[in-house]
């Protein structure tokens, strides 16, 4: 695709001229203001598409047939996918050019959100999904590193991440609201799907090319073992809501585990490994891995499924249930933004432990609230968690891209975001789970409240102690 190369009007190519060996990084200077509105508008667009079967689930799943069990796979697509290929993303646009990497990502995702809205089945609807989750994963994992190139210094940086993760909250926040407002899921991944296309148009004229080559080939195999892994895990949480320890439970969480066993022993013979491993001996990557795990454990797999909750358990329409998380994900957005405030003040690191404690604390003010049927019961946690959360998407960018060297940007944000999306997948599967295992949905929510809540201790526990 030599057109996505093309450098900007008045510069001259160096690898249009034989004499001239290959360079790094593309000579056109970054325009930090359009790389940061597009990286951004285009993160906060996969976020709505990542977000419109949490408040349609209902009716995607009637129009599909789907059953309770499998319904965990209309809400895990995405994550899946884009756990599975974040890593490699991030390679790839190190070696290949961010921007070749982020234009493709969004090409395909606005070409296969519009596929989801014509898919007739379960099973289509969820490869479309997967799908989307690998295409948001190209261009989440290049953005930062566009990022990293077009803000050079700390501060910059810092502002330039702060605002990226801020639209991360706001694309949780209007998906949500837009999937409410619309009259039709279908309509609603159309519209996104076209928003997509607009933005890879408008990317293609205005990002410059930056890249950091390590040479060798795109690490396959790792990312098709890593791939199986997780789809065994999400397929053990799936079915345990059936019972925890039956054999086919047992048997798909031992081949997780041999395959994630797999998976190391081929990344450690790559040349060019999805994942560095030798960067799991700095506490610092250590910590932000972490940070994104029970990111994806304790919150988003609670409020993936809190607005199905809503709408079985109180009788809530979509929209109703859209306005509720729509405090939850506004107030993360306005923090998120703000957070950076912060910085210099606070530690990264006991910013993220905040967080965590604020969206336990949040959760645990919710008990009871669908025993009593009461949903302004649920309005002083939503508020108090979308503190935390926003505090949490403030931080997780800017630690994710310190946590590795310069030139690796896209692989550490990568790195992150995989551990975030490994985190939702069996967050969301397991929140399923609990709710729906127990006689009564107020007691299975209870549950799963009290899980998050244990998850989220851990996870402050964790970043806290890890310097």
């Amino acid at each position: 695709m030599p057109q996505l190369d093309r450098p900007a009007s008045g510069t001259v190519d160096p690898a249009s001229t034989p004499a001239a060996p290959p360079s790094p990084t593309a000579p056109a200077t970054p325009r930090p203001a359009a790389t940061l509105a597009l990286t951004s508008a285009a993160t906060a667009t996969a976020l709505m598409t990542y977000t419109v079967p949490l408040v349609t689930l209902p009716d995607t799943a009637a129009a599909l047939h789907t059953s309770l069990s499998a319904q965990a796979w209309l809400l895990n697509g995405t994550p899946l996918g884009l756990a599975a290929l974040l890593l490699v993303a991030g390679s790839l646009a190190d070696d290949y050019g961010r921007r070749r990497v982020f234009l493709a990502g969004t090409l395909a995702l606005g070409i296969t959100t519009a596929l989801g809205a014509l898919a007739g089945s379960t099973w289509l609807f969820t490869l479309a999904r997967v799908a989307q989750g690998a295409a948001s994963a190209a261009l989440l994992a290049s953005s930062l590193g566009l990022l990293v190139h077009a803000f050079p210094t700390p501060r910059e940086r810092l502002h330039a991440t702060g605002v990226w993760g801020a639209f991360v909250s706001g694309g949780i926040a209007v998906g949500p609201m837009l999937a409410g407002a619309l009259p039709g899921w279908r309509l609603v991944y159309g519209v996104l799907g076209a928003a997509a296309l607009v933005i890879a148009a408008l990317s293609a004229r205005t990002l410059t090319e930056s890249r950091a080559p390590r040479g060798g080939r795109p690490d396959l195999p790792g990312a098709a073992v890593f791939s199986l892994a997780l789809v065994s895990l999400v397929a053990a949480l799936t079915l345990g809501r059936d019972g925890w320890l039956r054999t086919p439970v047992w048997l798909l969480l031992a081949a997780t585990v041999v395959l994630l066993a797999v998976f190391g022993l081929v990344e450690h013979r790559s040349r060019t490994p999805m994942i560095d491993l030798s960067l799991l001996r700095r506490p610092r990557f250590l910590g932000s891995s972490a940070a994104g795990l029970f990111t994806g454990l304790a919150v988003i797999g609670m409020f993936s499924y809190l607005p199905a909750l809503l709408q079985r358990g109180m009788g809530l329409t979509v929209l109703d249930s859209a306005w509720l998380i729509l405090l939850w994900s506004g107030l993360s957005f306005a923090v998120a933004l703000q957070a950076k405030r912060l910085a210099g003040r606070v530690a990264a690191r006991h910013q993220l432990a905040l967080g965590f404690v604020l969206h336990a604390v949040g959760v645990l003010t919710m008990l009871g609230a669908f025993g009593a049927g009461s949903w302004t019961r649920l309005l002083p946690g939503l508020v108090v968690s979308g503190v935390g959360s926003g505090l949490l998407n403030a931080a997780l960018p800017l630690v994710s891209v310190d946590s590795v060297p310069p030139d690796r940007a896209a692989m550490g944000s990568g790195a992150q975001q995989t551990f975030r999306y490994i985190g939702s997948c069996a967050g969301v599967a397991l929140t399923i789970a609990l709710v729906t295992s127990s006689g009564s949905l107020s007691h299975g929510a209870n549950v799963a409240m009290l899980v998050s809540v244990a998850l989220a201790g851990a996870g402050a526990a964790t970043v806290a102690t890890l310097k």
